[in-house]
């Protein structure tokens, strides 16, 4: 961009080659006129005084705002809406060093690299101007994840020329320039009028099995770049499997496979998608899928009472098994780092235990049964070990700082002597297992349930034990937060499945045989099904738009 402060020419200069920028915004900076500049002077001027910038001129932006998610609220007024033209900035009186700053810059390179200026300067015709509304965005950390709705809330209002964006916290401000980067593709711009948006749900995401199929730091980067934009925020990491350990250790270098991340690839993804306002969900999985743990240490495999191991299923009788796990938590606990006061994620895992996946449990694995006893007195089982190993572990992350603790469903079991800690949230994926518990009983327990229904959001590799690739059509069609299992609500009182109880869902990649596709592929099939996603968590009403106009929309944006 030309220096402000000199005179420059009439015409209008656009900071990057048209080729570079999406055809959306390529036509919309052709139709606006020059917006000149302030410091645009009259032929003979000799006075300092910075002229008025004219209004810039383009063709309307009709109709609502084309974005997805679609907006909870527009209220549309008479005039032509808003586009970038050439000379546009994004103003930010909130300065430099403010929170603001980093949402700013990166609105301002997604929409062909628009000048972005600090500080209390006048808004002018064709500009964005960005500010928090109240004190509370000012004093959060910067980037910190949003703890509720309202914090994710924004207004957007165009008006005479000019786009306005506030929010609460800086997080409601990414979500506004998420929509207006999206608009600005699909129609050029946004119309005349005010959007008060928020999501529905607290927390919206993508869980990918990078364990048994290794993706790129690049992939994966690109991956949390992409759901950003859906406003989608959280991103969990199943790293750990029977198939390989994908990320560097320092404290046992051993059992970590060829095939890895680097410790500073991964504070590069965290720091990628904390700048989108995403929360990254490490999980080790215990006390089954160690496999890849357990190659090298075969003392702590679980054998049978015939003396065969059970493949991926660790000992959890033997002391030695907390204190190996233990110390990779602790040190991954280190490494998945969260800005100060904000939620601190991890997942335990918890789910398919071979040990409780036999007909007979105490007879197939007595030492289990004698150790359950022995822990937890006379009448306790192998199903209260394996509680109380999920409980001791929670212990060892909150230590380390991890406040908000997650267990798939099968790693929780009633009327137990043990109960599972009461703030775990309850992952439910399915209720095919041994003593499957219907969701609505964790409802009534109080629990909090996330939505990982293996009937619309798995997306399982290979397509193994009659799972089906899900479609975006379907989810966009028929889920909603509330369809925990199988294809119907989950039979629960309306108090029980609101936001507060149902925080929201996540779509998952499990990788169950890796070669059927490729990362290419994987990442289209992914592509709809993730966009309908963000739509139903988005919004809670039935979607006025068709499944045609959706799925052309997301092409678009």
């Amino acid at each position: 961009m030309s220096n402000p402060t000199h005179p420059r020419s009439r015409t209008c200069p656009v900071a990057r080659p048209a080729g570079l920028l999406a055809p959306a915004l390529v036509a919309a900076l052709v139709l606006t006129g020059c917006s000149g500049g302030a410091d645009s002077r009259p032929p003979g001027s000799k006075g300092t005084q910075a002229a008025p910038a004219p209004t810039p001129t383009w063709a309307a932006v009709t109709g609502k705002p084309r974005v997805i998610p679609a907006v909870r609220d527009f209220s549309p007024a008479d005039g032509r809406g808003w586009r970038p033209s050439g000379g546009a900035r994004i103003v930010v009186p909130a300065g430099k060093k403010s929170t603001l700053a980093d949402e700013a810059q990166l609105m301002a390179q997604d929409l062909g690299g628009l000048t972005v200026v600090w500080g209390a300067k006048t808004v002018r015709p064709g500009d964005i101007e960005v500010k928090l509304t109240g004190k509370a965005g000012a004093e959060r950390p910067d980037n910190a994840a949003a703890r509720s709705t309202a914090d994710e809330s924004y207004t957007l209002t165009a008006r005479g020329s000019r786009l306005t964006l506030t929010a609460p916290t800086d997080a409601g401000i990414f979500y506004g320039t998420r929509t207006v980067k999206q608009a600005v593709h699909a129609a050029g711009g946004l119309p005349e009028g005010t959007i008060k948006d928020r999501p529905d749900r607290p927390q919206r995401g993508m869980s990918l099995d990078n364990a048994r199929k290794p993706f790129s730091a690049d992939w994966i980067e690109n991956r949390i770049k992409e759901i950003g934009d859906l406003k989608l925020n959280q991103f969990q990491l199943h790293f750990s499997d029977d198939q390989g350990f994908r990320i560097q250790s320092d404290t046992h270098p051993e059992i970590v496979s060829a095939d890895h991340l680097t410790k500073d690839q991964v504070r590069r993804l965290i720091k990628v998608a904390r700048s989108r306002h995403i929360s990254v969900v490490p999980e080790i999985d215990s006390p089954g899928h160690l496999g890849a743990v357990l190659e090298h240490y075969p003392d702590l495999v679980l054998r049978n009472a015939q003396g065969r191991p059970v493949r991926g299923a660790i000992d959890i009788s033997n002391p030695k098994s907390a204190q190996l796990i233990d110390s990779l938590l602790r040190e991954y606990a280190a490494l998945f780092t969260n800005p100060k006061g904000a939620d601190a994620y991890w997942h335990l895992g918890g789910d398919e235990y071979q040990a409780l996946m036999s007909s007979d449990p105490e007879a197939a694995f007595p030492q289990l049964a004698r150790a359950a006893r022995e822990k937890y007195g006379s009448g306790a089982t192998i199903e209260d070990l394996a509680t109380g190993w999920l409980n001791d572990r929670e212990k060892t992350v909150k230590a380390a700082g991890k406040n908000r603790i997650e267990a798939w469903n099968d790693g929780f079991f009633s009327d137990g002597k043990v109960t599972a800690d009461k703030d775990r949230t309850v992952d439910y994926w399915t209720g095919k297992e041994i003593g499957k518990r219907d969701p609505a009983a964790f409802l009534r327990e109080g629990r909090n349930v996330m939505n990982f229904n293996d009937e619309y959001l798995y997306y399982v590799l290979g397509e193994p034990n009659q799972f089906t690739y899900p479609t975006g059509e379907r989810i966009y069609r028929s889920w909603t937060p509330r369809v925990l299992r199988g294809t119907s609500p989950v039979d629960a009182p309306a108090g029980q499945t609101g936001p507060d109880r149902i925080p929201g869902a996540r779509f998952a990649i499990w990788c169950d045989l890796s070669h059927a596709q490729t990362p290419q592929q994987v990442a289209a099939g992914i592509r709809l099904p993730l966009a309908a996603l963000s739509q139903k968590t988005w919004n809670p009403g039935t979607p006025t738009m068709s499944w045609q106009a959706f799925k052309a929309l997301a092409d678009q944006v």
